[in-house]
């Protein structure tokens, strides 16, 4: 296993279109085990394979207190989502420190193939809903701050690039 880079915002990968996972073979076992050691040490909840330059669906999560129940989608697919919104704050490992309030379905059905490429359909709601969708968009080439208004945006954004200069001196 191995501790993975995570761009950071505004990163052009990140706006990448992650391409389907065509085998679940031990390069993708590789992969996933270590987006779950990368997505642990940053003390994150979710990683999808676009975060670490990888550009294929995949998604690691673990919402559990216990940080022992990792779940992990490939190709997942949003079979359904509830007309129930919700409004809360998010957090993005590639976009450190910043939080603000992002609107999500309060429910969704997912279908996917598991880390043994067994398919499975997931029903998630609360934090593990907000989770699948806010991970869903990286693979769609969406960073969370885009559903932000244009002056949060590019105050962020200037904020991120401020940082990697400061980090880079």
């Amino acid at each position: 296993m191995a501790q993975l880079p995570i761009l950071r915002y505004p990163d052009p990968r990140l706006h990448t279109v992650a391409k389907p996972v065509q085998a679940v073979d031990p390069r993708i076992r590789m992969l996933i085990s270590d987006m779950q050691e990368t997505m642990y040490e940053a003390q994150g909840i979710g990683l999808a394979a676009t975060q670490v330059d990888a550009h294929v669906r995949l998604i690691v999560i673990d919402v559990s207190e216990e940080r022992n129940q990792p779940l992990v989608l490939i190709n997942p697919v949003l079979a359904w989502a509830s007309e129930e919104r919700v409004k809360g704050d998010e957090g993005c490992l590639s976009v450190p420190g910043i939080y603000d309030g992002v609107e999500r379905a309060a429910a969704v059905h997912v279908t996917a193939l598991d880390g043994e490429g067994q398919s499975r359909t997931i029903e998630a709601e609360g934090l593990l809903a907000v989770c699948i969708q806010h991970e869903m968009d990286h693979l769609l080439g969406k960073v969370f701050v885009e559903y932000l208004s244009p002056l949060k945006r590019n105050r962020i954004k200037a904020k991120m690039l401020k940082q990697i200069k400061e980090e880079r001196a």
